[in-house]
């Protein structure tokens, strides 16, 4: 484009009217808004939980099967024309656009997340819990780094930044194997009825302690992987990734030592105040230090959601007042924003990235299954479990979810994860979280979780006793 082209493009796109920028953006999330209801209330009717749903709808929005079966249509939604403005700017704007809610979207849920963190589940059956999480993180993570170098030489570069770095690919592969989605985790268990189960209990303690050992993996390889990233082809600097660390531990430390107790006595007392609920002015502190707990760890150079997480964490043993803040965001947060950072994804995901390379999709999914599931009921059955409770366990913290999602967008941001990787690991993050349900039912039949899962309308036939 000329320079000449480019100075009337930028006018045009001044020039333009709000209201003929609202409209597509506007029309956009009435189908997002809506796909995403529709495809939650199929789910709960198949048995899955309704976030599932909503995974999939996102995806299904995007190449994969819209994009797909109604071409024109896909356009006119999701790469509108605006009047006078270059279709290649248009098309630049919208994502952007997009990205930056789902961003903002993921930044409350990740605090969210942090919030509901529940430290007395390591208390509870310690030791089975670690060892379970503990063989749930370690094998598919060396699973990824030894994949990494075979499926290296068959991935594209980066749509935008070019070749992939070997030692961030192989970082961010190993970090995306070793997740297990908590949120959507505790509601299969809600849903089941299963929480208070021993099983129950073990599996929450284990995805607790995989949660925090998780993210502390990928706070720690992103700085790495970035710095790899700069330094085109893998070489990066030690004494700028050791300062990114340093950095985030005394942003942890400031969040424990200062901020809790200052944020936690001023919101407390705030809700004393208002009868129990979360007031405005106590709303508007509360989102100014969320966002600038998520703008420090932006300029740290590490995803702006760790900061979110870490200051829901340094709140999460305030029951009360974690109850009133969940109550006054959850809804708002899970119906608008949720569906379309699952939809910014799905518009990322195109099947036909893999080409001809769709065993590297075929080996990214026994890698993630045989760790995560293998690992962690082998562990369970070394720990005390039966065979059938074991499998209980390692098909729950098979579940990746919404984390997964997060771990995968972080990556491709960064430019280590390409497209055809990036639509492997979707796939085998929806395909894990379905697979969980049905094999919950299937092992739980003769254990304890049986009565609750019949209960609950998730097993029906003859009653059926114990095995061990």
């Amino acid at each position: 484009m000329t320079v000449f082209a480019a100075d009337a493009a930028l006018d045009a796109l001044r020039t333009l009217h709000i209201e003929q920028l609202l409209l597509p953006v506007l029309v956009q999330l009435v189908v997002i808004i809506l796909a995403a209801r529709v495809f939650g209330v199929l789910a709960r009717r198949l048995g899955q939980p309704a976030v599932v749903g909503e995974i999939v709808g996102g995806l299904l929005l995007g190449p994969s099967l819209f994009g797909w079966l109604a071409p024109d249509l896909f356009a006119a939604v999701f790469q509108p024309h605006l009047p006078d403005v270059p279709p290649e700017l248009a098309n630049a704007a919208f994502p952007k656009i997009f990205q930056a809610l789902s961003q903002l979207g993921l930044i409350f849920l990740l605090f969210l997340v942090g919030l509901e963190f529940d430290f007395a589940h390591l208390k509870v059956k310690g030791a089975a819990a670690v060892a379970v999480s503990l063989a749930g993180i370690a094998l598919p993570f060396a699973l990824g780094v030894g994949l990494a170098p075979v499926i290296h030489p068959h991935l594209e570069p980066h749509p935008t930044q070019g070749s992939v770095p070997l030692l961030g690919l192989t970082l961010f592969l190993g970090v995306a194997l070793s997740i297990t989605a908590i949120p959507v985790l505790g509601r299969m268990l809600l849903e089941f009825g299963i929480t208070r189960t021993r099983v129950g209990v073990v599996v929450l303690a284990a995805a607790a302690v995989g949660d925090a050992v998780g993210w502390v993996l990928l706070a720690s390889v992103e700085p790495v992987a970035r710095a790899a990233r700069a330094g085109q082809g893998g070489g990066f600097s030690w004494a700028n990734t050791g300062l990114m660390l340093v950095s985030v531990a005394g942003f942890v430390a400031v969040l424990f030592v200062i901020v809790r107790p200052l944020l936690g006595r001023f919101l407390e007392g705030s809700q004393r105040r208002s009868g129990g609920t979360v007031s405005a002015n106590a709303l508007a502190v509360l989102l100014v230090a969320l966002l600038l707990s998520a703008l420090a760890t932006n300029l740290i150079g590490i995803s702006a959601v760790f900061g979110a997480f870490l200051l829901g964490v340094v709140l999460s043993d305030r029951a009360e007042l974690r109850e009133a803040i969940a109550t006054k965001l959850r809804d708002f947060i899970t119906v608008f924003f949720l569906p379309i950072f699952f939809t910014y994804t799905g518009l990322r995901t195109d099947p036909r990235s893999l080409g001809e390379a769709w065993w590297v999709a075929g080996v990214v999914l026994l890698a993630a299954v045989g760790g995560k599931f293998i690992g962690c009921a082998v562990a369970a059955r070394g720990t005390g479990f039966r065979w059938r409770e074991a499998g209980i366990i390692g098909a729950l913290m098979n579940t990746r979810g919404l984390m997964e999602l997060v771990v995968i967008n972080i990556g491709y941001d960064i430019g280590v994860i390409p497209n055809s990787l990036f639509c492997a690991l979707v796939l085998m993050a929806v395909l894990t979280t379905v697979m969980a349900g049905p094999l919950v039912v299937w092992f739980g039949r003769e254990t304890e979780i049986e009565g609750p899962l019949r209960a609950n309308g998730f097993v029906r036939g003859r009653a059926a006793g114990s095995i061990d």
